[in-house]
């Protein structure tokens, strides 16, 4: 099976933070008060951010009010899919979280973005994401069924990496404080991915804490900064789509996986069925009894449903189509950040970041120019 259904919505996961470490820095100390005199008195030239001037004759170094950097970004990260419900043919669907089940999935994705930024608050900057991607996700899933003595044994097995496009565009905003060298950012932003097969862009939000520390050069205005932090992901969580059945399964050998998954359903169900029947009347009121009884039937009785549909959706493959709803998260909500930026000058900025531990890893590359406003 393709299994795009799936595919599409693990492709959710590409999310980015693209937080651009610059910040309205505390000049403090005695070797640094020719400096601070200095802004005391300097007119600041710049529109941008409000009360600029102020904050700068308070003794603080503002970084240039506008910006705009291009990212090259990487990130792997394994999901989990419950709620799934499938139908074909614009019928009913059914739920098959009771008998499908995936094993290790993930999706990868690989993008460029350029976002523009400006510091609205000395202390309050806000930006644009806007991207494209290049995704491929793996999915790894079974269909099980339970037998008389609540045995569950798989039926069908698939395995599918595919690859897919998409859109993206965000909102986002960071405050700062800084206070010598030493700062503290709360990176945000919300952004929407467009993808083909859904019914409507996909949405997601990124929170990302970071510690760091600026250490200067003797060149002026050059300086690399270091950072740890925090990376946090959340997906809304319901997807809906409709897609060929073309798109859904390989078509060559499908009849025949059907078919012996019918065979297995049905040989499952008599089995099942002569358990029960084998039962005393006293047996068969026992709690524990009734519960194993009713728990195989559904299960039989869902992979029986599903299967049947596809089997007469497979008559008219090339006009039938696959409509499905799920919901899907992150294995893992956090995984943990290290990264640094050389800055050649207020102008001209290089940064890399990276994240793992968790289920996800995740790789950043950032030049950013930067410019008065």
């Amino acid at each position: 099976m393709k299994c795009k259904t799936l595919i599409s919505a693990s492709l959710l996961f590409f999310s980015m933070q693209i937080f651009g470490q610059v910040y309205t820095d505390k000049i403090v100390g005695e070797k640094n008060q020719t400096l601070k005199d200095s802004l005391k008195t300097e007119k600041y030239p710049y529109a941008l951010p409000i009360w600029g001037e102020k904050v700068a004759q308070k003794g603080y170094k503002l970084p240039y009010s506008a910006g705009l950097s291009v990212n090259w970004f990487w990130q792997e990260s394994d999901i989990v899919i419950n709620n799934l419900q499938i139908g074909f043919n614009h019928g009913p669907q059914y739920n098959l979280d009771e008998i499908v089940r995936f094993d290790k999935s993930s999706v990868e994705a690989t993008a460029l973005t350029i976002r523009p930024d400006i510091w609205l608050l000395p202390f309050l900057n806000i930006y644009g994401i806007f991207g494209k991607a290049n995704t491929a996700t793996k999915i790894n899933a079974g269909i099980w069924i339970p037998d008389a003595d609540n045995n569950w044994s798989e039926i069908t097995t698939f395995s599918t990496r595919a690859n897919f496009n998409a859109t993206t565009f965000g909102l986002g905003m960071t405050p700062t404080i800084g206070i010598g060298g030493g700062w503290l950012a709360l990176d945000m932003n919300m952004a929407w991915t467009d993808i083909s097969s859904l019914d409507k862009p996909a949405f997601s939000y990124v929170f990302g804490p970071r510690l760091g520390k600026t250490f200067k050069f003797n060149k002026p205005d050059t300086n690399i900064a270091v950072w740890v932090g925090g990376f946090r992901v959340h997906i809304a969580g319901d997807t809906n789509g409709d897609l060929p059945l073309s798109d859904f399964i390989n078509l060559e050998g499908a009849q025949e996986k059907v078919d012996n998954g019918l065979a297995k359903v049905a040989e499952n169900q008599t089995k099942v069925d002569n358990w029960w029947d084998g039962l005393t009347p006293a047996e068969q009121k026992n709690p524990a009894n009734i519960a194993k009884h009713n728990t195989a039937n559904r299960a039989l009785e869902s992979a029986g449903n599903i299967l049947n549909t596809l089997d007469g959706a497979l008559s008219t493959a090339e006009n039938s189509s696959v409509q499905y709803s799920l919901q899907k998260r992150p294995k893992d909500m956090w995984n943990f950040i290290i990264g640094s930026q050389y800055q050649f000058n207020k102008h001209f900025m290089f940064r890399a970041e990276c994240g793992f531990l968790g289920s996800r890893t995740q790789v950043l590359g950032s030049f950013q120019y930067r410019f008065g406003l």
